[in-house]
């Protein structure tokens, strides 16, 4: 035998003993079995809950950094500028007036949730036993709002009780909506009936951690609506505007007031 063929076989064997010592320490769990069909009916419950309108609302991303604590602060008090008050729901008692400031006008009501504009997974007649396929203000493109992803607050139809639109209040309009300790800038996307105030878009409440679902989220109490006179973001689906414009609104009603 060679000096090169012998140091070849214990080469050889060598390798051999380190696979086989590899072996018997390597791991026996094999790897885990995705099962598809379990997989599917997962998302399969979760479109159903989602067309439901049951879902949990989503963690709250907190929009800007004027705190909830300091706007709050500035609404204790209520010089009415409606003719008369508003009720919460039909049957309640009118006990919500509009308040106003120099440069704003707000409300402290409850917040149904409203799923009218372009029908989508969440938002349809079928989630909604009092959906409208039309919003009272349309995006750039003619087309009617989404409530599923636009946040914006509805305000009531102008009449004897207020008319909105004398005090700069329209659609596109800026708003700083407040539920515990966040903020939600909006849009004044739709009206509503014209005695009854406390409104805002299943966009608006997941946001705000409320639940959104059409047929019984929302919350009955504690909801802070501010409105900043004479404001508009163009185009109104344009959520990116509203809070830069939300925010530096908000500033600047904390220091004039």
């Amino acid at each position: 035998m060679s000096p090169t063929r012998g140091s070849l076989i214990v080469r050889v064997q060598s390798l051999t003993l380190v696979a086989a010592s590899a072996a018997l320490v390597a791991p026996t769990t094999s790897p885990p079995v995705v099962r598809t069909h379990e997989v599917a009916r997962t998302h399969e419950a979760a479109r159903t809950r989602e067309a439901a309108g049951t879902r949990e609302p989503a963690a709250a991303a907190r929009e800007g950094t004027v705190l909830a604590a300091d706007l709050l602060a500035k609404v204790r008090d209520c010089a009415p500028v409606s003719n008369g008050r508003y009720r919460s729901d039909d049957g309640a008692p009118a006990d919500i007036p509009v308040c106003g400031r120099r440069d704003a006008v707000f409300w402290k009501a409850d917040m149904d949730i409203d799923c009218d504009g372009r029908p989508g997974l969440l938002c349809n007649e079928s989630t909604d036993p009092s959906f409208s396929d039309a919003t009272a203000f349309q995006q750039s493109d003619g087309r009617q709002l989404n409530a599923e992803t636009l946040p914006y607050i509805v305000v009531p139809t102008a009449g004897d009780i207020w008319d909105h639109r004398e005090h700069g209040v329209r659609g596109g309009s800026v708003a700083a909506v407040i539920y515990q300790d966040r903020v939600q800038y909006t849009v004044v996307g739709d009206t509503g009936p014209h005695d009854i105030i406390g409104e805002a878009s299943y966009a608006t409440a997941q946001a705000l951690g409320i639940r959104p679902d059409p047929r019984g989220g929302g919350t009955d109490s504690g909801v802070t609506y501010i409105v900043f006179k004479n404001s508009a973001v163009s185009p109104i689906e344009n959520h990116v505007e509203a809070v830069a414009q939300g925010e530096a609104l908000a500033r600047e009603f904390l220091r004039q007031n």
